[in-house]
């Protein structure tokens, strides 16, 4: 008997879903024009799991058709949304089959299938996320080169962003799921950058990554359609503006505090110069003068930002947390409300 599920947007199709419960491994990929891997991929990732799904983005080829013949649970974009779209489709698909381990696997034949249960078994210790790595136990010869550079700039960010990230591969797509990362992870973006959103979120829920070595093939065609300077450089941006509204006063206070010092230094030496030998130097007068200015604002703007998510995350505990301290004397007796 299939699963009663809650209505579905218009850019989703959807097969009915087995029933909640009953699937306890599911490996997820997301799929876009995938139908000369598609089949080896699924079979291969059958062995390890109780059920696959296959997240077809808006393939216009024989991807979905392919999934469905070999018994994978198929899920459709009508429209292409990106890795990120395809990621929130599979963590909500995952939330509704109440699955207690998820991973998540590239369709395009990059990752094999067969290292699956080396990430289950890290899960299985207590972690709560668990990513494969392409740079650990020596593995990173095979990355070439300008990757490896994107890759560490990315890895940075990351870890700027979140809070106590230790990551060696934040971009790698293969990774393991526990129940407490199911539910508390929520991609909002729909393109690349997702990948770093989601640690970005495990590291706010406090939960348990660690990293496992990986194999990934670069010798496939056609596993990219991005410019791989463009796509960093986009996934960086994205990360960027996350750091400017979760670290504000790292972001526009220190490069704000330099501007600052700079302009006060330029002044300094225009006016000690002016006293020193009757000359004044306007266009170092100016600049100095325009630092200074930059940089009072890149500060303001740090503080004003700090306060605004500090008010807002006092308002999310608030909301969390709405009886307060004050709840039990209210109500004449100490014990908590049940739930409703």
């Amino acid at each position: 008997m299939s699963a009663h599920l809650p209505p579905t947007p218009a850019s989703f199709a959807a097969a009915p879903l087995p029933d909640p419960g009953s699937i306890r491994t599911l490996v997820a990929m997301p799929a876009h024009n995938e139908e000369a891997a598609i089949a080896k991929t699924v079979l291969g990732a059958r062995r390890h799991a109780d059920a696959v799904l296959v997240v077809d983005d808006g393939s216009t080829d024989e991807t979905a058709a392919i999934a469905e013949a070999l018994g994978a649970i198929v899920v459709r974009h009508e429209t292409n949304r990106g890795y990120g779209g395809a990621l929130q489709t599979i963590f909500s698909t995952a939330r509704r089959l109440g699955v207690e381990e998820l991973v998540i696997i590239d369709a395009d034949g990059q990752h094999d299938p067969a290292e699956i249960p080396g990430l289950l078994a890290a899960l299985r210790e207590g972690r709560d996320v668990v990513i494969g790595s392409r740079f650990l136990d020596g593995n990173g010869k095979a990355v070439p080169a300008y990757r490896k550079v994107g890759m560490k700039v990315l890895d940075v960010a990351t870890t700027l962003a979140g809070k106590g990230l230790s990551i060696t591969d934040s971009q790698s797509g293969f990774r393991a799921y526990g129940p407490r990362a199911i539910e508390v992870i929520h991609p909002n973006g729909e393109g690349m950058s997702a990948g770093s959103e989601i640690l970005v979120q495990a590291s706010d829920n406090r939960l348990k990554i660690a990293e496992v070595p990986i194999r990934v093939r670069y010798d496939i065609e056609g596993t990219s359609s991005e410019n791989p300077v463009s796509h960093g450089v986009s996934v960086l941006m994205s990360i960027v503006r996350v750091i400017s509204l979760r670290r504000p006063l790292l972001f526009f206070g220190i490069p704000g505090g330099l501007f600052a010092l700079l302009g006060i230094g330029a002044e300094i030496y225009t006016f000690s110069l002016y006293y020193r030998t009757g000359q004044f130097h306007y266009i170092i007068f100016t600049g100095g003068f325009a630092a200074l200015i930059l940089g009072l604002m890149l500060v303001t703007s740090g503080l004003i930002l700090y306060s605004l998510v500090q008010i807002i995350e006092q308002g999310k505990k608030g909301a969390a947390n709405p009886g307060g301290e004050g709840a039990g004397e209210r109500g004449g007796s100490s014990q908590p409300a049940g739930r409703v």
